[in-house]
């Protein structure tokens, strides 16, 4: 393996899933400016997931559609037939 090809600076940082409040702590070298605490009484830096394990209908076998930011009315809107 090359030297020096991945970063030292991992951290402890919660995950959390934004769309059912799921939380997992984990290792990241991700930013965060906003902080929370875990269980065991510590604050760590929160990175913030729109869809995670625990919300993905592949992993959850529920078909759910996850419509963020309007995303599929913008492809209706920017498709639309000319009348």
């Amino acid at each position: 393996m090359k030297q020096g090809l991945h970063p030292d600076s991992y951290r402890l940082v919660i995950f959390k899933d934004m769309s059912n409040g799921t939380m997992f702590l984990s290792r990241s070298t991700a930013y965060s400016k906003e902080t929370e605490k875990w269980e065991d009484g510590n604050e760590y830096p929160v990175i913030k997931l729109e869809i995670s394990n625990t919300s993905h209908p592949f992993f959850t076998g529920k078909n759910v559609l996850v419509d963020t930011a309007g995303r599929i009315d913008k492809f209706k809107k920017k498709y639309a037939k000319k009348a």
